[in-house]
């Protein structure tokens, strides 16, 4: 049972990346208070629904576009001072849109202002994830990825509540505020690293990115990671689908909508706490394409049965593989990738977890609207294994990727 949970040994014995992991971890948290207070805020001066759809669109855009354009000079520039100038750029929108909540300012200011604290995180986000292969050993590095990852669902988990009861009781501005705050963290983690700029011999600019993209297709692990990430997203994202299965299965009640999100993020919590199962073994390309497939099968079962457990069930089994699925893809992509290309790789594999949740939701919405949301949701699952079962049969490169085989003990790091 002891190998089966998480691996903590990267946080024991690499002080810097625990530093990291910790300022992380607390701005993670606050950052769901930021996130609830934007869509709230919204929704309680507008009453407007498509407004608050609208606020997603005008989030992930920018996100893609600044991560594009910033993998042109990510990896010709100094990683800690560009995440610095980065992280106090979002304490600053935090700050701006506590002002805006508190005040009768037009709801297009607070647009504005999230489309800029979305465009800059962009940037601060693959500095910071192209800093895991180089704080720790190869040994360790899916065993840090999965404590990122497990930092991230915790936040999934219990932010969003926190958030809510906070706003009840002293209002939206106040969210902002403690976003604004725990950014304090963050900045604590990122002036302990070293200071380390991309070994790139290119020069910066959109040849970079160019180059980037061509490093990423034809490495083939690289491309076949991202393709299976692709695969489950494109093909299956369900989240879009959960209001119509809902009103289907269960009458359109809140509170069984509301369980829908909640089982995802309980599965993914418990596989980040069991991860040491997967992150221990050392061809990550298996657990991926496993990963997905498993994500795939639920998905589609959840599409099939009736009863509200089942359905919960289906989707907590998704959220773990997902979960799985999203380190193993990391191991892969950051352990392929030499350090002249890790930022713009890694603002590569930022689009790609991005855009692809995007035009899958929109993608089950417009098979939703042909059939049933039970049939899309099913369709999406089968599409995935589907193309999850070609990608494993095509890929070799993937399925053979490998990583060292942990130590029982590291060499820690400062």
């Amino acid at each position: 049972m002891k190998g089966a949970l998480v691996d903590l040994r990267p946080l024991r014995e690499h002080a810097t990346f625990r530093r990291l992991w910790l300022g992380s971890t607390l701005s993670g948290f606050g950052g769901q208070f930021g996130g609830f207070a934007v869509v709230f805020s919204v929704w309680d001066r507008t009453h407007n629904p498509a407004l608050v759809g609208l606020l997603g669109l005008t989030t992930a855009l920018p996100l893609v576009a600044v991560a594009l354009l910033g993998s042109a000079f990510v990896d010709h520039v100094d990683r800690r001072r560009l995440a610095t100038g980065a992280t106090w750029g979002l304490v600053a929108t935090s700050l701006l849109m506590a002002v805006t909540a508190a005040t009768a300012s037009p709801v297009g200011v607070l647009f504005a202002l999230a489309a800029a604290h979305s465009g800059l995180s962009a940037l601060a986000y693959p500095a910071l994830r192209a800093y895991t292969p180089v704080l720790l050993p190869p040994d360790r590095l899916a065993a840090g990825l999965a404590l990122n990852h497990l930092s991230f669902q915790l936040a999934m988990l219990l932010g969003p509540a926190a958030a809510g009861v906070l706003t009840a009781y002293a209002g939206a501005p106040i969210c902002f505020v403690v976003d604004a705050a725990s950014f304090g963290a963050a900045l604590i983690g990122i002036a302990g690293l070293p200071r380390v700029t991309g070994t790139s011999s290119g020069g910066a600019g959109p040849r970079a990115v160019a180059e980037g993209i061509r490093f990423a297709v034809r490495t083939r692990p690289v491309a076949g990671a991202l393709l299976a990430d692709l695969c489950a997203t494109l093909l299956a994202m369900p989240v879009a689908l959960f209001p119509v299965v809902n009103q289907e299965k269960f009458s359109g009640s809140p509170a069984s909508l509301g369980l829908f999100l909640t089982a995802i993020g309980v599965g993914g919590a418990l596989a980040s706490v069991l991860s040491g199962l997967s992150t221990r073994r050392t061809r990550p390309g298996v657990v991926l394409l496993a990963g997905g497939a498993v994500w795939g099968g639920a998905l589609a079962l959840a599409g099939v049965v009736d009863t509200l457990p089942a359905v919960l069930g289906c989707l907590a089994l998704a959220g773990a593989a997902d979960t799985w699925a999203v380190v193993a893809r990391g191991t892969v992509v950051q352990t392929s990738t030499p350090d002249a290309y890790l930022g713009r790789v890694a603002a590569l594999e930022h689009v790609v977890g991005v855009a692809g949740p995007e035009l899958g939701n929109l993608r089950a919405g417009l098979v939703a609207s042909v059939m049933t949301g039970s049939a899309a949701l099913a369709v999406g699952g089968v599409t995935c294994l589907v193309g999850t079962a070609l990608l494993a049969g095509f890929s070799r490169p993937l399925r053979t990727a490998t990583v060292p085989t942990p130590s029982a003990a590291g060499q820690p790091a400062p």
